[in-house]
């Protein structure tokens, strides 16, 4: 398939591009709750399984999915394939990615520990062989400032709506008849097991495979230096991963939130689809204001806008569920900030070593983001729980001492401000604009045209 079908030569994708692009986000994003959320649940309480024993072997599946991603990266830009370096390993990966679903969620009898630890190291190694090469797709569809930032606003905007289909769906099944985990589970690998492969299959026939601009090949060891000496991507990933572990410690403390500090169970379920659904509305808003400024700016201006809603956070207590959904609102609108301009600035950061090696190598970079974004999601249980329940707040121990809840309030609200201001300092004059990342690919498109 040639390089510019789907969109005019030289011009950035047309929305229909797109838009086939971007669904497979969605499928890819029902996967993510459950596998992280229910089936530790489901292992533990309905097959009655150690917890302990559960946990450790969740984390050793964790540790291998981030080994895993920046090995996926390397061989992803080497490989070079007929049918395309990104395509080939996305449609590759795919069934491997549908089997080891079902067999997670879908259990056979007798299913333990074992079993739970091979099946759920095929799926996270699968993932990541599916999610670094269609990452590194997107970057790569786009060479122009702005047209990234569409790619990224229409796979992230598909990643929100799969997520808010999976919020929704363990609150709607009984109604169909259909209660507990066990069915919960099944539905979502009935999704995955269809929608996954359709989806894949219409991005795989409507979206090119990029042109590979690569004029060399760099050796191991020169290619890590070049990788150590990208001033942009050292900066960019520092801020990346301070701004993750900010906005990981709410995700991991949002139930416990809303459950003790507000006293309020029962609304955690809106509350989250109202955070989400206004995560959508925003994206329009900060496309705009980065072709209006730059993408990094727009970022810092979203993240000062999160830091000023999450500032009140800490003073709610018991019953404030009105005063907390305008937070909702607020950082919700911020979210598009957060996930669509920083992945738009990663394809940036790459053209710089494009530009100083004459190797395109999208994949390993943007594996070193996934592992970045993995690292914060781990550091920021690592940082809460221990915290937490040091300071008195363990509900399964029935304690709930007022410098617990204390603590709950700001480790929710009050560290991810300050985190976000340390990411909001190493971003605010980030070096890379519109006018630097022209001159870039002027100098890419030379040397590919020579």
């Amino acid at each position: 398939m040639s390089s510019v079908s789907g969109s005019r030569a030289g011009a950035d994708p047309r929305a229909r591009t797109l838009l086939a692009y971007g669904l497979p986000a969605l499928p890819l994003a029902i996967l993510t709750l459950p596998f992280y959320v229910l089936v530790p649940a489901f292992y533990t309480q309905v097959l009655a399984l150690p917890i302990a024993a559960v946990g450790q072997v969740l984390l050793a599946v964790r540790l291998i999915d981030a080994a895993s991603d920046p090995l996926v990266g390397v061989l992803a830009d080497r490989w070079r394939p007929a049918f395309g370096r990104r395509r080939t390993w996305f449609a590759a990966s795919i069934p491997f990615v549908v089997i080891g679903a079902w067999q997670v969620f879908v259990p056979s009898a007798g299913a333990g520990l074992l079993y739970l630890a091979v099946w759920g190291s095929l799926l996270s190694v699968a993932w990541s062989a599916t999610q670094v090469p269609y990452a590194a797709w997107g970057a790569e569809l786009s060479r122009s400032y702005a047209g990234r930032n569409r790619v990224t606003a229409f796979r992230e905007a598909f990643t929100v709506v799969g997520t808010l289909l999976a919020l929704a769906t363990p609150a709607l099944l009984p109604a169909f008849g259909l209660p507990g985990e066990r069915a919960v589970l099944m539905v979502f690998a009935v999704a995955i097991a269809v929608g996954l492969p359709l989806a894949a299959l219409l991005s795989l026939a409507a979206v090119p495979e990029p042109k590979d601009r690569s004029t060399a090949r760099v050796p191991w060891r020169e290619g890590f230096g070049h990788l150590a000496s990208n001033a942009p991507f050292r900066r960019l990933i520092a801020a990346f991963f301070v701004n993750g572990l900010a906005n990981g410690l709410p995700a991991t403390l949002f139930l416990f939130f809303v459950q003790h500090k507000l006293a309020s169970p029962d609304a955690a379920g809106p509350l989250l689809v109202l955070y989400f659904v206004c995560g959508v509305a925003g994206v329009p808003f900060w496309l705009w204001l980065a072709r209006r400024t730059s993408k990094h700016r727009a970022w810092c201006i979203g993240m000062l806008m999160a830091c000023a809603a999450f500032a009140a956070a800490p003073f709610l207590g018991p019953g404030d569920v009105t005063a907390f959904a305008v937070i909702c609102v607020f950082t919700g609108l911020t979210l598009g900030a957060d996930v669509v301009l920083p992945a738009s600035i990663q394809a940036d950061v790459i053209d710089v070593d494009t530009a100083a090696t004459g190797e395109e190598r999208s994949a390993l970079y943007l594996s070193l983001w996934a592992l970045a974004t993995k690292l914060a999601l781990a550091g920021a249980v690592g940082i809460a729980l221990p915290l937490l329940g040091a300071s008195g707040f363990d509900p399964a121990a029935g304690r709930l001492e007022a410098f617990g809840l204390t603590m709950l309030g700001l480790l929710y609200a009050g560290l991810p401000v300050v985190l976000k201001f340390g990411a909001i300092a190493a971003m605010w004059n980030f070096p890379l604009d519109e006018k630097t990342q022209r001159a870039l690919q002027a100098t890419i498109e030379s040397r590919a045209a020579r």
